[in-house]
Formats: structure tokens, C-alpha cells, sequence
């Protein structure tokens, strides 16, 4: 394999992106190396398992913060319908709770989008070979911040809280009662040292950890 890791063979990319214009300039620049051909894209998280079924793509480049389905939660979704489809995480927010919970998705790369397109190019085709290619600043705070604290059920509990959701909503949409939602907000709050849900979501978040 020569030194810039470029294949025999186009590589066929799969691109989801909330932003229509950041969405069409990445596939216009990527579509500009002679290797790369972006075969699907798509604007919304819950798009992108049927997208890859139907165009079989060689790498998925997800952002993370998308409509309908996370780009994280995608990521493993695609680990087990489109198994030979190498996952590159690509987002705005280098947090390290977003990086450790990628790699637990099975993505084989994490990158910032303040980056050049040529480091993106190379990026897909060295995943593409088997590598994994984390931002090295991002992989030095994820590894001094540790592991997210929370367990499953207290990050539903803030993620069902998100949009200001009441202790009775909450319990409905996770099938609990109302006093163990109260736990898990109560024990979240502690973890996170805030005063309350929001703020509790909001420190949460900050790490990556929702």
C-alpha cells in the first residue's frame, strides 16, 4: 500500500450532515479527489441504516448531533446491519465522553470538522485499511477525563429531560414509576455536581456523556 494510503478502487462514501451547505460543500470536496465517491447522503440520523443498505458504502462520515438519531447511536446500528462499513465520526464537538462512546459504537475514527479536507481524504482511506485515526488532542482529554459515570438509566432519565419533560412524562416514556425516575435524576445530579436536572444536563452534555 503506497505511504498515502490511497486504494486500488474508489472509495464509496456515505455523508450525513444536518447542515444542508456544510453537507453539499463536503461532498463537493471530497468528490474532488479521484478516490473517493460520496454515494449517499443524508440530513437526519435515522436515515443513514437504510441509506447504507441500499448504497453499501466502503465508510459512513456521520456527524453526531442530527435530527430523528444520533449519528453515536447510528454508528451501531451500522456495526450490525452493514458489518463491512468502516465508521468515521465527524462533528463540531470534540468532547471526550463523545469519543469514548463512539469507539464503544464501533467507529473507527473520531475527527473534528476544523480540520482540512485533505486530512479528512486521507482519514477515510487509512480507516478504509483497517486503522483507527482519533484527533490526538481529543484522545488525551478523553483519556485524563475517565469513563462517564453514569450508569444507562440515569443518562435516559436526563436525555428524557432534555426538552423540560416532568417526572410523570418521564416515567411513561421509560415504563418506570415515578420515585425511580426521581432516583436517577436525584443520583445524575450528584454525579454531575449540579443543583438541578437541567443543569445536570447540561454538565452532561458538556463531557459528551448524553
Amino acid at each position: 500500500m503506497p505511504q498515502d494510503h490511497r486504494p486500488t478502487k474508489s472509495v464509496r462514501v456515505l455523508l450525513a450532515e444536518d447542515q444542508g451547505m456544510m453537507r453539499g460543500a463536503l461532498a463537493l470536496l471530497l468528490g474532488l479527489e479521484a478516490d473517493i465517491e460520496v454515494v449517499a447522503q443524508v440530513g437526519a440520523g435515522d436515515e443513514i441504516v437504510a441509506a447504507a443498505v441500499a448504497t453499501r458504502p466502503d465508510v459512513a462520515l456521520l456527524d453526531i448531533e442530527l435530527p430523528g438519531r444520533s449519528g453515536l447511536d447510528a454508528a451501531a446500528d451500522l456495526r450490525d446491519e452493514v458489518p463491512d462499513c468502516r465508521v468515521l465520526i465527524l462533528t463540531t464537538f470534540g468532547r471526550p465522553g463523545y469519543l469514548r462512546r463512539a469507539m464503544e459504537a464501533g467507529a473507527a475514527g473520531f475527527l473534528v470538522k476544523d480540520g482540512p479536507v485533505e486530512e479528512l481524504a486521507v482519514a477515510i482511506r487509512r480507516v478504509l485499511t483497517g486503522e483507527t485515526v482519533i484527533d490526538p488532542a481529543l484522545a488525551a482529554a478523553a483519556l485524563s477525563a475517565g469513563p462517564s459515570p453514569l450508569t444507562a438509566r440515569e443518562r435516559d432519565a436526563l436525555m428524557a429531560s432534555v426538552d423540560g419533560a416532568t417526572v410523570a412524562d418521564i416515567a411513561v416514556k421509560l415504563h418506570l414509576s415515578e420515585s425511580t425516575v426521581r432516583n436517577y435524576l436525584s443520583s445524575a445530579i450528584g454525579k454531575t455536581s449540579t443543583r438541578n436536572r437541567m443543569e445536570a444536563v447540561r454538565a452532561a452534555r458538556q463531557q459528551g456523556w448524553l
